[in-house]
């Protein structure tokens, strides 16, 4: 019997040392350090009133100013440069921008009021809009983010109708994941789903908001992986590889994958099949407070849209 004992705690150490390492993994790369800060609350050129969404471009970074119904670009060193979406027809105009997208030197905007998706140069030309209130195919519900794959399909988050649209470039519905207005928890159901991005190899990563995970979607449309909290059910956490709130996603010049980890504070990356690599922005007087949004530049660095103190940070990668 006590043999019986002791063969049963071992299998229970080893359970726990496997357990600790699947679910609290610890930082596998070199840490990031914070490098810039601009933004406060305000109207004015290089203030913000909830930023929640950013993208970036060869040199310039794209800042969705919500509140304030405009693009805000700036400078890789945080220097405003000129802002989009307050001119022109009321179409042509700006409600509350979310989360963005940039493909074949146009700038992509998720207009959460309009339930629209709108189109513009890099320059702030407008060019068109896409979709319209509603549940049907094409139309929206607050729609929150955005992502054009290689064929220039987009592949929107449609918030409130819980789902993700695909649909051609000029807007044509294709097919959908998630059930409209229904959440759920199982793959391929979403929970107020907030964004997305697409690799170099076309696979969907999917912000499952509420779930508090990331879901992907392979090229033919299936889901292939999920993760977030233990196993990747639906679990709130603080710990590594845990979410609370997705918001915001992005893939960087590797493949690796930034998420925003809104109620957390902070950003995870995590290697294209879900490996978890780094974290940065919590605990510390560097802290990202509320990251909603985040985008990788061509070098490596990180933008992060700080949506409480209404602030843009820039991160790097420590070489040390």
């Amino acid at each position: 019997m006590r043999k019986f004992g002791s063969y049963f705690l071992i299998v229970l150490v080893i359970f726990a040392v496997f357990a600790y390492l699947t679910w609290f993994p610890s930082p596998l790369e070199p840490p990031y350090k914070l490098i810039k800060i601009w933004g406060e609350k305000g109207t004015a050129s290089g203030q913000f009133n909830d930023p929640t969404g950013i993208v970036v471009s060869e040199d310039h970074v794209f800042v969705s100013d919500a509140r304030n119904s405009r693009i805000q670009v700036f400078d890789f060193d945080g220097h405003f440069q000129y802002e989009i979406g307050t001119s022109g027809s009321e179409a042509e105009r700006l409600q509350r921008p979310m989360n963005l997208g940039i493909h074949d030197a146009k700038l992509y905007v998720t207009d959460y009021w309009s339930d629209q998706l709108k189109i513009y140069s890099l320059g702030g030309k407008f060019i068109n809009s896409i979709g319209k209130p509603g549940t049907g195919s094409g139309e929206f519900n607050s729609p929150g983010g955005i992502a054009i794959d290689s064929k220039s399909n987009l592949y929107i988050a449609d918030f409130l109708n819980q789902r993700i649209q695909k649909l051609t470039p000029q807007g044509k519905f294709i097919r959908q994941w998630g059930q409209t207005g229904k959440t759920g928890i199982l793959s391929g159901q979403f929970n107020y789903p907030t964004d997305t991005a697409i690799d170099a190899d076309d696979n969907l990563y999917i912000a499952d908001g509420y779930n508090d995970r990331v879901q992907v979607i392979s090229p033919e449309g299936e889901i292939v992986h999920k993760w977030g909290g233990p196993f990747a059910i639906n679990i709130f956490g603080p710990f590594n590889g845990w979410f609370a709130t997705v918001t915001g996603i992005a893939i960087g010049p590797e493949g690796n994958v930034f998420v925003a980890d809104f109620y957390n504070g902070r950003i995870q990356k995590f290697s294209s099949g879900g490996i978890f690599l780094n974290v940065f922005g919590i605990n510390s007087a560097e802290s990202a407070h509320t990251a909603i949004a985040v985008a990788v530049a061509h070098d490596g660095s990180v933008f992060v849209a700080d949506y409480t103190n209404n602030q843009v940070q820039k991160w790097v990668q420590d070489e040390k």
